[in-house]
């Protein structure tokens, strides 16, 4: 077995692969290769392949978790499962912890299958909650609701990025998860979240009230697939429909653009996100274990 550094001709097999094990993600030849190109040399970003028999076994990416205070980092690893029981997902954990521990990381965090995590917890993993995937058709989603007074909503092209940023990042600090984000530089969240691999720009939508950003939703995928990467309301103007609203307008705006499947993820407890997920017709696909491993 090889483990190696990632390449752009891994793209085509890690698409397959994930389409195996995970159809729910949003995984592109296109967004993969541009990701590759981008973070070449990265201390912060890191993508491994294995390679058994000429054939792409399994795959892991890491990445420190931008604006987190204390470091901390995410890690993501897919093993088919023809090759697995056969050490490649040792492998890919240690070298993928090991380059996070030398960018500055002291905890890391993965999604993994309920079944991983007698497996994960040598490492010290421990289940902090569960993740729930869903999707749905987007030309199934329900009737725009009323847009309130004085809240307009614009695709986020139409969007200045600044005022993207500020609702982002009041985003980033308010929601559940397992990091505590404190900020990050405007320039690095201008290159790594608005102008990202794959980021639907046209198919993402905003409401503003008063030339501020109140609610947005945005993701990233193809003409055929997307993935909800934040959805958020700003506080002082919860309780008023707007994610509803944003999330509504994108799965239409999604299925005038020939979008055929739209997926996201919620925690367990988020009962508001779930709520409107269930409203919009989001079903759920599958659930995983949120495990976090102190490095």
């Amino acid at each position: 077995m090889e483990i190696r550094p990632a390449r752009a001709d891994d793209a085509d097999g890690v698409v397959a692969l994930f389409e195996l094990v995970e159809p729910w993600s949003v995984t592109t030849t296109e967004i993969l290769r541009a990701g590759l190109a981008r973070h070449a040399g990265s201390t912060t970003r890191t993508s491994i392949a294995a390679i058994e028999d000429g054939r792409l076994a399994g795959w892991s990416s890491s990445q420190l978790t931008a604006g987190s205070d204390p470091p901390s980092g995410e890690l993501r690893v897919i093993v088919h499962p023809q090759y697995r029981s056969r050490g490649v997902g040792t492998e890919l954990v240690e070298r993928s912890h090991a380059r996070l521990k030398a960018a500055g990381a002291l905890s890391v965090r993965v999604f993994a299958e309920p079944a991983s995590r007698e497996w994960a917890s040598r490492w010290g993993y421990r289940q902090t909650r569960q993740v729930h995937y869903a999707g749905i058709e987007p030309r199934l989603a329900p009737e725009l609701p009323a847009v309130p007074d004085g809240v307009r909503l614009a695709p986020l092209t139409e969007v200045d990025p600044q005022l993207a940023y500020l609702a982002d990042e009041v985003a980033q600090r308010i929601k559940p998860g397992d990091a505590r984000i404190s900020g990050r530089p405007y320039d690095d969240w201008l290159a790594n979240v608005w102008h990202a691999p794959g980021m639907m720009l046209d198919l993402g939508v905003a409401a503003l009230q008063d030339g501020q950003v109140v609610a947005f939703t945005r993701g990233v995928g193809s003409s055929l697939k997307i993935w909800s990467t934040m959805t958020a309301t700003m506080p002082g103007h919860q309780g008023r429909g707007l994610a509803k609203l944003v999330k509504c307008a994108a799965l239409h705006r999604a299925a005038a653009a020939g979008v055929v499947r739209a997926f996201t993820a919620n925690y367990d407890g988020n009962e508001p996100m779930l709520a409107v997920n269930t409203w919009l017709g989001y079903r759920r696909t599958a659930t995983h274990s949120v495990l976090v491993c102190p490095l």
